[in-house]
């Protein structure tokens, strides 16, 4: 199962280049941007709970989806691409086991235990 999981997520990464390849950006920035979103990691310096909390709204695909729409809606190509950035970092994250955090600890995830 965990093979099968992480081919879904290298899917939806494929997906999220798509979706930036269909953007009137340099290719350049997809790489430069990629990891912008781990961002969310500066939580933890307050305390594991806050950390959990902002590292997840960074990495929660839902959250990427919404911007990405608003983007849509609202016709703004800045948040369509935080939106596909957001969602490519997220996917790209979880092949490689890195999941959505629980608020006890960072290395405590969605998709288990990070350096088991």
């Amino acid at each position: 199962m965990e093979t099968t999981l992480k081919i879904e997520e290298l899917a939806q990464f494929v997906l999220g280049i798509f979706a930036f390849s269909q953007l009137n950006y340099a290719w350049w920035l997809f790489p430069v941007l990629l990891l912008t979103p781990d961002i969310g990691m500066l939580g933890y310096i307050i305390n594991p709970k806050i950390g959990a909390f902002t590292y997840n709204v960074f990495h929660h695909k839902a959250v990427a989806v919404a911007v990405g729409l608003l983007g849509f809606y609202f016709n703004n190509p800045l948040l369509i691409l935080i939106g596909v950035i957001l969602f490519s970092h997220a996917s790209f994250d979880r092949v490689f086991g890195y999941g959505l955090k629980y608020p006890d600890s960072f290395k405590n995830t969605h998709l288990g235990s990070i350096g088991k």
